[in-house]
């Protein structure tokens, strides 16, 4: 691979709003919330007396200086407590202290009550009016560049790693805490975790990343080496400080290919040390594939895994949760015997759509040690066999129809396969086809698994589970944005891409060389080897699988501002070529005796 030395694009950032309580002047202040104190009438109370310690500062190694909150039960009968560090860019709480909570911009929040919460939460981490109760230092920081302290915002890799490390080390040698420090939290405040633990902090004890992308340019910005960046842009446009945050768009349209930039962020997972409890869906646009990988690629065995069949937010606010974390957090930060470590390597939930889901089944290891590939072949009546098409054939769509990722675009080809006995989807699946086009020297091809009943009907699966949206009167049917509603899972790729990137590449997941690109030739069959996230579905006898193939991204769209806004790169008639010496295939991961 060739190393290009670049220099990182900044782009300003949204000063805190004028009148952001805490973010006018950075005084600090140590205030004591009773045990009962609550926010307002409609939000959670404090359920010990917490001592809340606001806007200290902590500097940097290379004397940048950043504040952080400090949340701490005042009394304690264990003496010191550890400390949970919650690290995003998003605001030191989530509605008192100027943050920004998502959760709002969703009728029904995600099925998580208004009163579940204190207001005091860090967006995507452990509320310290609940975590205080559970013998804990909840610490909120707003990192380099963000609101009032120094710096500039950096998306990830070792800067932010290194001022991970640095906070950790501080709060360690605090006289309230007892010397160890945990990560903690969700998105942003997992994908952090991958980069911090990897330094390997000497007093970081443990690591709860519940669900976090670990490669932004694979993951997140340029997935199958085909640009999708509306909702970074929307997330960079929210983020607020004085100065000024790396510009990660402006990077990729700069240097769009991999490059030393972009290899630093990625995270090497195989250097974390420390225990980890790793959180994983489907049903996010962003994270899946991280979580798995970290989990895979930590090499030591202390490490577990939990995939629930919900939407993050939605889990991480849950009490069984929030209880199954303090039972990992215990073992590991105040060496309680709780039997921890006797927890299954591996628990994994099964959508089934039209039923309840299958949840925590246990297993030894991810992958599933006795997981099968079982291969489809793609016919030219629409269907998927497990025989091969004795001769060859065509079928096309075209490419450039504009789409708003509503689950109702055109120009989708579809093949069929009708399961005669129960079948559990487990894992990534895999998509060998041979493609060509008409027009370009390039191509974006887009493959997704759906699952229809017995009758033929294509289901959607909900990501909030009925009591909970009734409890937060969530309108019904519910919008259809990813975060609510999962589709299935997706792959993609650009075939100019299409060479293998051996280093990453295993069994279960074809990898692409991003480095460099081989344009393609009108006309010009080739093979592309797109490889679709993990997931975890249940087919009944007499119910179907669709493998969709389009030009356009068939998820759903995160919210609903950003529907028709992934730009369309193809042009003109797609063709997918089948049978014969063209066996475009389907290899699905099964796991038997479910």
């Amino acid at each position: 691979m060739v190393v290009e030395m670049v220099t990182p694009l900044w782009r300003p950032t949204l000063a805190p709003e004028k009148g952001d309580e805490g973010y006018e002047k950075p005084r600090r202040e140590t205030k004591i919330l009773a045990e009962g104190w609550r926010l307002t009438d409609a939000h959670a109370p404090f359920q010990v007396e917490t001592v809340w310690e606001k806007n200290v500062p902590v500097t940097m190694r290379d004397g940048c200086q950043i504040f952080i909150d400090i949340f701490r039960p005042n009394k304690t009968t264990g003496g010191k407590v550890p400390a949970l560090l919650a690290w995003s860019p998003y605001g030191k709480s989530a509605c008192h202290t100027g943050g920004f909570n998502p959760l709002d911009m969703i009728p029904g929040r995600m099925g998580v009550p208004r009163n579940r919460l204190s207001g005091f939460e860090k967006f995507e981490a452990p509320d310290p009016a609940e975590w205080t109760a559970r013998g804990y230092a909840i610490i909120n920081p707003d990192p380099r560049g963000t609101y009032d302290s120094e710096g500039d915002i950096h998306h990830f890799g070792d800067v932010e790693a290194n001022d991970g490390y640095d906070t950790i080390e501080y709060l360690a040698r605090l006289s309230w805490c007892n010397g160890k420090v945990a990560l903690v939290g969700n998105s942003w405040l997992g994908i952090v975790q991958w980069f911090i633990a990897a330094t390997q902090p000497p007093h970081l004890s443990c690591i709860a990343p519940l669900e976090g992308a670990a490669d932004l340019y694979r993951d997140i910005l340029c997935r199958g080496g085909i640009p999708q960046v509306p909702f970074w842009d929307f997330l960079s446009g929210l983020l607020r400080g004085r100065n000024h945050q790396e510009d990660v768009i402006g990077m990729l349209e700069r240097y769009p290919l991999m490059n030393e930039y972009w290899e630093n962020k990625r995270a090497q997972m195989s250097k974390i040390t420390v225990p980890a409890y790793v959180l994983a869906s489907y049903s996010t646009f962003l994270h899946t594939f991280g979580s798995f990988r970290g989990f895979m690629e930590i090499k030591h065995p202390k490490k577990w895994l939990r995939v629930h069949p919900t939407q993050e937010w939605h889990d991480l606010y849950q009490k069984s949760t929030n209880d199954e974390l303090q039972k990992f957090f215990d073992f590991y930060t105040k060496d309680i015997s709780n039997g921890w470590e006797d927890t299954p390597k591996a628990r994994v939930s099964l959508l089934r759509y039209n039923k309840e889901p299958l949840t925590n089944l246990p297993f030894p290891d991810w992958p599933i040690p006795r997981t099968q590939a079982q291969t489809f072949f793609l016919h030219n009546d629409n269907v998927l066999s497990e025989e091969p098409a004795a001769s060859t054939a065509t079928l096309s769509y075209m490419s450039d129809v504009p789409f708003r990722q509503e689950d109702a675009d055109s120009e989708e080809l579809c093949f069929v396969h009708t399961f005669l006995k129960p079948c559990a989807l487990i894992g990534s699946a895999r998509a060998l086809l041979y493609v060509s086009c008409e027009q370009g020297t390039d191509m974006d091809v887009f493959v997704q698994i759906r699952k229809a009943d017995s009758t033929g009907k294509v289901l959607q699966n909900i990501n909030i589970p009925d009591d909970a949206r009734k409890i937060c009167k969530m309108p019904e049917p519910v919008d259809l944005v990813n975060p609510l509603v999962y589709l299935g899972p997706t792959g993609c790729l650009r075939a100019s891409h299409r060479a293998l990137d051996q280093r990453l590449s295993h069994q279960w997941w074809p990898e692409h060389d991003y480095s460099s690109k081989k344009p393609i030739i009108p006309g010009e069959i080739v093979e592309l080897d797109i490889g679709l996230w993990q997931t975890g579905i249940y087919f009944e006898a007499g119910e179907k699988l669709i493998l969709k193939i389009a030009g356009h991204n068939m998820t759903l769209a995160e919210f609903p501002n950003l529907r028709g806004g992934m730009r369309n790169f193809n042009q003109g008639k797609h063709t997918v070529h089948v049978g014969g010496s063209y066996a475009s295939q389907l290899t699905i991961p099964t796991v038997p005796a479910i």
